[in-house]
């Protein structure tokens, strides 16, 4: 769920104090569940002491647990890092220094990717909402949730592009709207709009806005264009706001993204495509078929919304063929 928790108008707890903090800095909502997850193992595998209490050692011994015990990869160290750095030099003011822990050493690995041929049987295995969304997975390059998220407003049609709002780093960015996805989601635009219009007449229709935006602009929770395209089929109640009697207001959301996913895992398996792939899989072969098809790294990075080009130039080790594109002798004349 990507529906962030209520927290007490003056929290006492540590963790709630963060969460408030946080938000406050108007940090994506993936970063603050990404936060509090590693500063409570962090916690924990102190038992239970107040971080105030805690010095860098404790930091080295704990990220230390990780690569050597736990045998995380680099990457997950290094988030577990960030979210203690930010915790002691943001949220307590009290910066760590001189960290000399174990640093992980396990492989980047290189990501699974579809061929144009699998990840067209893969999205003919779906059907409805779910396949438009692994077409735009594929065929814009967007992460799972960066589609579920998107309202009406991000798709330009004229423009033929994608406005992706707050990505991951809460970053914005545009891509392409593909050809053959116009007609796909003009009819889900449709569908969520018919659904809006009848939340109205039944005394609903208010969408989430986010961060201070509702107060801002307090008709457009109402207005079409920030509806979500991909609408869930009922309302829910929304914990994160309540009505004049203290109850929680209901809502349309969007679809989660749990069930896309197991949609496209059994698609993948009806495929007969014996990869270990998801719906992250569809973006990694996005990113592919470019390279394969010329496009410049810039461009890409940009289209995926990758903050330092090395993240991108991995797909440089898995375009054309296997085995670095060398040409086996035995299939030479």
């Amino acid at each position: 769920m990507d529906v962030p928790p209520p927290i007490p108008d003056k929290p006492t707890r540590l963790i709630d104090q963060l969460r408030a903090f946080i938000r406050s800095r108007n940090l994506a909502y993936s970063t603050e569940k990404t936060y509090i997850h590693w500063v409570l193992r962090f916690i924990r595998f102190h038992n239970r002491q107040h971080p105030k209490t805690l010095s860098a050692f404790h930091v080295d011994s704990f990220l230390s647990h990780l690569a050597v015990q736990r045998n995380c990869s680099a990457g997950t160290q290094k988030t577990a890092l960030n979210a203690l750095v930010f915790l002691y030099r943001e949220f307590l003011q009290q910066p760590i220094e001189n960290l000399s822990f174990q640093q992980s050493r396990k492989p980047t690995r290189v990501p699974v990717v579809f061929s144009h041929d699998e990840a067209r049987k893969v999205i003919e295995n779906l059907n409805g909402v779910n396949q438009t969304v692994a077409k735009l997975i594929y065929g814009s390059g967007l992460r799972i949730n960066e589609v579920l998220r998107l309202r009406v407003k991000d798709i330009d049609f004229s423009m033929q592009q994608i406005v992706v709002r707050s990505g991951k780093g809460n970053k914005d960015r545009v891509t392409l709207l593909p050809d053959a996805l116009i007609e796909p989601l003009q009819l889900q635009i449709q569908v969520s709009l018919t659904r809006h219009q009848q939340d109205l007449a039944e005394g609903y229709g208010e969408v989430y806005m986010p961060f201070a935006l509702a107060r801002k602009y307090p008709t457009q929770a109402t207005s079409p264009a920030w509806q979500y395209v991909f609408s869930a089929a009922e309302l829910s109640n929304d914990p994160r706001s309540q009505d004049s009697e203290g109850r929680p207001v209901r809502r349309r959301h969007h679809i989660l993204d749990r069930g896309v996913q197991r949609a496209i895992g059994q698609a993948v398996r009806l495929a007969g495509i014996y990869k270990h792939a998801n719906s992250h899989t569809l973006r990694h072969s996005f990113a592919t078929r470019l390279l394969e098809n010329g496009y410049d790294i810039r461009t890409i990075q940009k289209l995926l919304g990758h903050a330092d080009v090395k993240t991108t130039e991995i797909y440089t080790h898995v375009v054309k063929r296997g085995g670095f594109g060398v040409r086996s002798p035995i299939d030479g004349g």
